[in-house]
């Protein structure tokens, strides 16, 4: 009798074979760009103290040093990497999002890849294939997920050690079969829950450093003969029976090679949750036209679809970490200062008064229509109304870095410079910025943090 081979295994078909030329130049130039903006997120996460733990954890774990740690261009063990990098790089909420499947693949998929890729020292063309192996399974594993799987799993932390298993086993090298079985101990090795959120818990930087050690220690038992269930998506008791009511196994094989789902990747414009942009967007574009201060502000109504309210309703701004998950807070934050930037989140805001008093005036409700979109959209109405009886209205469909609304080249690198600039040396942001910007002319990436 014929045994169909199992998804792992189609998967593995496609990406053991996949070849650089094959790639077609736009996603290749997206590629670099993912590259870019989450090496600004890693670096910037220096000062941050679940960085500052995990660099204490990595002292006390000494080892080879043949990948970068990149807060601090330090060099460590890969796994010890990897589980820094991901954290670094989630902390300061800049790092990039899949929409469609509510999923920052940059934080949990690339700390894997680059650390296996500095071991191996292997070219720029290899880095960039290993990159969208992991960004296209970990998406797919995403999408496949449904949303229910959002309610309880944090996307980030399950599928991304799907991607960073896969994005690393293309870096080795890996044939079909090893390939399965990094796939398969990474699904065994999913994990990552929400509940951490109701108290600002650390967890959240855990989950991307985690997911990224373990997709790469599944990577490399993998490479050694260590076997994993080649049925781990759809097994009786695999991934998504576990984890999941409403998954769609296709979307993990469907159009492979002619769908790139990576393509449909968005960066991260204001540093807070992703679930907050559009609801800034619009509270900006309504105010934009007033031109007169927030004094004057009677009520804000910020409508936003379901999934919004469902992660962030519940959330109190009592740290400045919790503030980037607090909808009135960022929307407070944007009509009071006209932006929401790294600087926007600390003690003293949480405690201003005036944004305090204009958070009282926001309220926030689900509109249906809205919802029906989510999580092909994730759009927001807003309405202000102020003392002499006028209202402003905005809406937002696509948020700046969307697909839909993409950041220049420019903005890119004025990104990347903002998240560096008290951290490295501006002669280092240009070099980096230089380097990645043509990664495919690079014999060896492990020379990208030796300048």
């Amino acid at each position: 009798m014929m045994i169909s081979p199992s998804i792992s295994q189609k998967l593995a078909q496609f990406f053991c074979t996949l070849r650089f030329e094959d790639l077609p130049d736009n996603l290749v130039y997206q590629v670099k760009t993912f590259f870019l903006d989450w090496l600004g997120s890693a670096v910037a996460g220096l000062s941050q103290p679940p960085t500052q733990m995990m660099l204490s954890l990595a002292n006390d774990m000494k080892g080879a040093e043949e990948a970068t740690i990149i807060p601090n261009n330090s060099k460590h063990l890969p796994l010890v990497a990897a589980l820094v990098n991901g954290a670094s790089s989630h902390v300061m909420e800049m790092d990039d999002l899949h929409r469609q499947s509510i999923f920052h693949p940059a934080a949990s998929i690339l700390p894997a890849v680059f650390a296996s890729a500095e071991k191996e020292h292997v070219s720029g063309c290899d880095l960039i294939l290993g990159i969208l192996t992991g960004y296209e399974i970990g998406i797919r594993a995403a999408l496949a997920a449904g949303k229910s799987h959002y309610t309880f799993w944090h996307t980030t932390a399950t599928c991304g050690t799907f991607g960073a298993a896969a994005g690393a086993a293309k870096i080795l090298g890996l044939d079909m079969e090893p390939f399965v079985w990094a796939l398969g101990s990474a699904g065994t090795q999913s994990s990552g829950l929400w509940e951490f959120l109701t108290e600002g818990a650390m967890s959240k930087q855990l989950h991307p450093g985690k997911s990224s050690m373990n997709g790469l220690m599944a990577a490399m038992l993998a490479k050694k003969g260590f076997t994993g269930a080649s049925y781990i998506f759809e097994g009786k008791k695999g991934f998504f029976k576990a984890t999941s009511a409403d998954y769609n196994l296709r979307v993990l094989t469907d159009g492979l090679g002619e769908i790139y789902h990576t393509a449909r990747n968005s960066l991260k414009y204001y540093a807070s949750c992703g679930h907050t942009h559009s609801a800034i967007e619009a509270a900006l574009s309504a105010w934009r036209g007033a031109n007169m201060d927030v004094t004057a502000i009677r009520s804000v109504t910020v409508s936003v679809y379901q999934g919004a309210l469902d992660l962030l309703e519940n959330v109190t701004a009592h740290t400045p970490y919790l503030g980037k998950f607090n909808l009135p807070f960022c929307v407070a934050t944007a009509l009071n200062f006209g932006h929401v930037d790294l600087d926007d989140f600390t003690d003293k805001r949480i405690i201003n008064p005036k944004l305090l008093a204009l958070m009282d005036l926001i309220s926030l409700k689900e509109d249906p229509k809205l919802t029906r979109q989510y999580p092909q959209k994730w759009p927001s109405r807003v309405e202000i109304k102020v003392a002499n009886g006028k209202t402003y209205k905005g809406f937002c469909e696509f948020p700046k870095g969307d697909p839909e609304n993409p950041f220049s080249e420019k903005e890119l690198i004025q990104k990347f410079n903002k998240l560096c600039e008290k951290i490295i040396t501006k002669h280092q942001k240009d070099r980096i910025v230089e380097l990645v910007l043509s990664l495919e002319k690079i014999d060896d990436v492990a020379n990208i943090f030796q300048g």
